[in-house]
């Protein structure tokens, strides 16, 4: 674990460093934005963790875009690498919005055996080991104990490059919303599955995210005593497409809310 939050810590290091100064940007088809503090903040990880553990390998977010590599079956089902996000929320970073982390989780015979997301702005630092629970600034959280959809904030996120997904999507929202107490949309899901495990969100719902979003997030959530499913209520895996996440009461009636809405997968 250590080595791992050493690495996030790095990241930490450069994206405070750019923070507000950013001056070189692109964009990436259907990814959304790029800046140096991305590509800077994952050489720094990479180069740390390839010293440190040599045997292990790696899924990065913006070496796999590079590398046009975006399917992992071999991997998912027999590798052993560090799945890395060495910028979770690049548009609220490069708009000055100080929500955007990173994340490191780290993947062995076809699970989540470890994951650190760092936030930055709030000098904050989660961890979890799988079967040694979830910690904050290694004080242990663990997820809420509200029992109702009526008295949940939840989180989302709108992937808008899919036209049949962005309609199921606004079809969920349009009925949670008036469930729900209140819906956060803070742009970078590695936070929100943060904000989970701390019981500050009751539940969080996305779709077409990479692994590289979730890795570390879903086991910060399954350590600090949450459900993680697919929207179908199907064991989740990061390779999956759709991620349901929250305490156990309400991730049942938000499933229940959810799975008669889902566009079939292709």
């Amino acid at each position: 674990m250590s080595g791992a939050k050493k690495a996030a810590l790095l990241g930490r290091d450069v994206l405070l460093h750019y923070f507000k100064d950013i001056k070189h940007i692109s964009e990436k088809a259907k990814a959304g934005l790029v800046s140096e503090a991305d590509t800077t903040s994952e050489e720094v990880i990479i180069h740390f963790l390839k010293e440190a553990f040599p045997e292990i390998g790696f899924i990065a977010e913006e070496d796999s875009f590079k590398k046009k590599k975006l399917s992992w079956e071999q991997e998912r089902q027999t590798g052993k690498f560090w799945i890395i996000d060495p910028l979770d929320g690049t548009t609220n970073y490069i708009y000055g919005f100080p929500v955007y982390c990173i994340s490191i989780g780290l993947f062995l015979e076809g699970q989540t055996k470890l994951g650190v997301i760092d936030v930055p702005s709030l000098k904050t630092t989660y961890t979890a080991i799988k079967g040694e629970g979830a910690y904050k600034n290694d004080i242990p959280i663990e997820v809420s104990q509200r029992k109702m959809l009526e008295e949940s904030l939840l989180a989302t996120g709108f992937y808008h490059e899919d036209e049949p997904f962005l309609e199921e999507q606004i079809k969920i929202f349009s009925q949670l919303v008036k469930k729900a107490r209140g819906i956060r949309r803070a742009g970078a899901a590695a936070f929100d599955l943060c904000m989970v495990a701390e019981g500050v969100f009751d539940a969080y719902w996305e779709r077409n995210l990479k692994p590289w979003d979730t890795c570390a997030g879903e086991l910060l959530v399954r350590e600090a005593g949450g459900v993680v499913t697919t929207y179908e209520g199907s064991p989740y895996s990061p390779f999956g497409s759709s991620i349901l996440s929250g305490n156990a009461l309400v991730h049942k009636e938000l499933l229940e809310v959810i799975r008669p809405i889902v566009v079939p997968s292709s």
